[in-house]
């Protein structure tokens, strides 16, 4: 096994929470939050190929236009049946191997405007450091510091004898951020799975963990990014 990494990107067609959130003007900037995570990615120092995997021409025509060296950009036309709300994602899983050249693979979504190239290159580097270290997969983070409680109402995760200890005492727990999933091939095709059975978790901040899901949150996206351009 070689130390190739593909970055495996998906798109559809048809959003139904965010009208067109991959393509439309995001902070003022044309080719929307997908010409920013593709500008993004093509400065990555860890990847050997970005696979842009849509059946979207509007993402292609972005894809296409962005000027520059775009020999890592692999486009990939993927079935319609593959871009559904109703396609399960072990489905998706499978379809990857098929379609990226490398012996490691990182899923990441264009959602997550904040993680820039050199976020992603140190979870490349800590995913192959990790290999070493027993450990067979990488999964991005953000800390869970709050209160969580149950269907009753209860706290669920506080270990300690005091009612309401301080939020930092409460037990450790992490949310996945969805902005990168990174394994080797052999699992995608083995166990069917973009993570392995022990994966490291690779810690982000609260800006660089930040997730485009609902419209609301587009536009905090684009309020953010435009305080950071003037920062």
């Amino acid at each position: 096994m070689t130390n190739k990494v593909s970055f495996f990107l998906p798109t559809r067609k048809g959003s139904q929470r965010v009208i067109d959130k991959n393509t439309r003007p995001f902070a003022g900037k044309d080719g929307g939050l997908l010409r920013h995570k593709l500008e993004q990615l093509l400065q990555m120092k860890t990847v050997h190929e970005i696979v842009l995997s849509t059946n979207d021409e509007t993402c292609i025509e972005i894809a296409t236009s962005i000027p520059g060296n775009l020999e890592k950009l692999v486009i990939d036309s993927r079935p319609d049946h593959l871009c559904l709300d109703t396609t399960n994602l072990s489905d998706l899983i499978a379809y990857v191997p098929h379609v990226v050249t490398g012996d490691h693979i990182i899923w990441g979504h264009v959602t997550t405007p904040f993680a820039d190239a050199p976020t992603y290159d140190r979870g490349v580097t800590s995913y192959l450091e990790g290999l070493e270290q027993g450990f067979d997969s990488l999964v991005s983070v953000e800390k869970f510091r709050n209160f969580l409680l149950d269907e009753e109402g209860k706290v669920v995760n506080n270990t300690t004898p005091i009612p309401w200890p301080r939020t930092q005492d409460l037990q450790t727990l992490y949310e996945i951020n969805h902005v990168m999933f990174i394994t080797s091939k052999q699992i995608y095709q083995h166990e069917g799975n973009r993570l392995g059975a022990k994966p490291f978790l690779f810690e982000m901040d609260k800006m660089e963990s930040f997730d485009v899901d609902w419209e609301e949150d587009f536009k905090v996206a684009e309020l953010m990014y435009g305080h950071v351009q003037k920062v």
